[in-house]
């Protein structure tokens, strides 16, 4: 079975936290700088299930030449604003098919990888100069460019930087989406044709906000440059989602939890 999520805010504050601490270790021919981490973890096999299963995690933050290169989870953004504590610029990625997946979501109509892209703005709150005690506000609007589904999502969020120093970070973070009919319509509405093939009630959801959650990151630092990084986290279906007959035969509840190991350059 594959994924269907956006990783992508699930781990801004470990992106958030861990480029404060990236540039601690800056190149010293002037050149790129900034942090990569790779690992595992686990995440929902699709949006609504009930189970969970093993997914690579990586994500990085690199600055060269003012610009920055970040990847968070499945997505890729370009922070194209020099400023410390405003962010702004493109973002894209994919979200994943929904194949192979058992019980009577299985018999419903398979849906391929979606493309969205977007864009993403972002100001930092308070903190010191290692950014300990800011609040990172971000809000990223993005749209299927693949038809696949079409449709539209909205994501704020707020990460709090609690711990900052320079062996150790620890952050937390809420989030909230919101999706148009499209994008509802095609991952938790049931058409007829997809009723009668599965035995699940037709369905047809419509616009409104998706889901809340919010999850906590830590990282240490073992030395100049190597480092691990953990984050916990799940989001909560509610309104239309929630009230899905693919939810129902799933969970409302759509965790994610990995473990990286970190390099600083």
């Amino acid at each position: 079975m594959r994924v269907l999520l956006l990783l992508s805010f699930a781990w801004t504050t470990a992106l958030t936290s861990a480029a404060a601490h990236a540039q601690q270790a800056p190149a010293e021919d002037g050149g790129a700088h900034g942090m990569v981490a790779l690992g595992a973890g686990v995440v929902p096999e699709f949006d609504g299930a009930g189970d969970v299963r093993p997914f690579p995690f990586a994500t990085a933050d690199i600055r060269w030449r003012g610009v920055n290169f970040q990847l968070r989870g499945n997505g890729a953004r370009v922070d194209l604003v020099a400023d410390p504590r405003f962010v702004a610029g493109p973002v894209i990625g994919p979200r994943l098919s929904r194949r192979d997946v058992d019980g009577r979501v299985g018999r419903l109509p398979e849906i391929g990888t979606a493309v969205e892209a977007g864009g993403f703005v972002g100001y930092r709150i308070g903190g010191n100069a290692m950014g300990q005690g800011g609040v990172q506000l971000e809000l990223s609007v993005v749209h299927d460019v693949s038809d696949t589904h079409d449709g539209l999502l909205a994501t704020a969020s707020a990460s709090y930087a609690a711990v900052q120093r320079r062996d150790l970070f620890l952050s937390f973070d809420l989030r909230t989406t919101w999706a148009d009919e499209k994008y509802t319509r095609t991952y938790f509405g049931i058409d007829a044709a997809g009723a009668a093939a599965s035995g699940l009630a037709p369905y047809r959801p419509g616009a409104g906000m998706r889901d809340v959650g919010g999850g906590v990151t830590s990282g240490y630092w073992f030395d100049r440059h190597l480092g691990v990084i953990a984050h916990a986290g799940a989001n909560y279906l509610i309104g239309d989602a929630a009230d899905s007959p693919v939810t129902r035969e799933g969970s409302r509840w759509q965790p994610t939890a990995g473990l990286m190991l970190a390099y600083r350059f």
